[in-house]
């Protein structure tokens, strides 16, 4: 029934709402189409970009798993390093004291400590492969230490020229200024100048960068060394003691020294070398002091 008069709005109905399916259009049968074609060489191409890119975010994963390895090994090393520090300083207590039986006990656990720590045992092995002339192992050794610890494979000591100023510097852990618990490691360091040129220089400023273990960098300079700006004549030489608090068992040092001849006016600064050292609570297979 319709309603007498009334004119309608609404659209005359379609297939869909008479309940048949709309046809749609479709690719023909037979061979693609050049238009088909081309959005399948397109859809191809951006595949293969795809997968060029694949092996840069490849390496970009490598790479992340790469420092997180290395995160892991440096917490494990300053953890291993921070008991070894602990374990000094007790001997060295209960030695104080005269409490024996407590230092022989803790002397042992050092030995103990010291055969099964990775960095000491990979050095010891590294060295006697070396001595023994198997440098495929002793490579081998290096490369699992730089892993393990990089800061291992630097010296405790340095030793660099600079114009013919011979810079040495030889550092050590300080036990008894140390509070491994509360984070603090105190190194003390040597450093003997000498004046191999044939002009007098005289020290002017220093500058130091120190990398702890967690590899944050300070730079720090200053005037002079010690409260003095030394003159160093030819063929002889000044040395001065200093030292450098840690939040970490261990890091680096390096730095420079500016000077200047003053065997003639107006001479211009240079700056000599401080070849990297190492500050270890593990040390180094060089116990001898400057």
């Amino acid at each position: 029934m319709q309603w007498a008069g009334v004119r309608s709005s609404f659209p005359a109905p379609t297939a869909a709402w008479m309940g048949r399916r709309p046809r749609t259009a479709r690719w023909p049968r037979g061979r693609l189409p050049a238009a088909r074609g081309a959005v399948v060489a397109s859809a191809a191409a951006s595949d293969a970009n795809s997968s060029s890119n694949s092996p840069g975010k490849d390496e970009e994963r490598e790479e992340v798993a790469r420092r997180e390895e290395e995160e892991k090994a440096a917490a494990s090393l300053i953890m291993r390093s921070q008991k070894y520090a602990m374990l000094k300083q007790q001997l060295a207590v209960a030695a104080q004291f005269e409490d024996y039986k407590e230092a022989a006990r803790l002397r042992d656990s050092l030995r103990s400590f010291e055969e099964e720590e990775p960095v000491l045992r990979l050095r010891g092995l590294m060295r006697k492969a070396i001595e023994e002339e198997r440098f495929e192992d002793a490579a081998k050794y290096r490369d699992e230490l730089k892993i393990l610890a990089p800061h291992s494979l630097l010296k405790c000591s340095s030793d660099a020229t600079t114009l013919g100023i011979r810079v040495q510097v030889r550092s050590v852990y300080i036990e008894s200024r140390s509070q491994p618990l509360k984070g603090q490691f105190f190194f003390a360091y040597r450093i003997r100048i000498t004046n191999n040129s044939q002009r007098p220089v005289q020290l002017l400023r220093r500058h130091w960068i120190v990398t702890d273990g967690n590899g944050r960098t300070e730079n720090i300079w200053g005037v002079g060394v010690v409260g003095e700006q030394p003159v160093i004549f030819p063929r002889t030489g000044f040395e001065y003691s200093s030292a450098c608090p840690l939040s970490t068992p261990n890091g680096r040092m390096e730095g420079d020294f500016e000077m200047k001849h003053i065997d003639k006016a107006g001479s211009s600064t240079f700056n000599v070398a401080i070849a990297p050292f190492s500050l270890s609570i593990l040390g180094d297979d060089n116990d001898v002091l400057l």
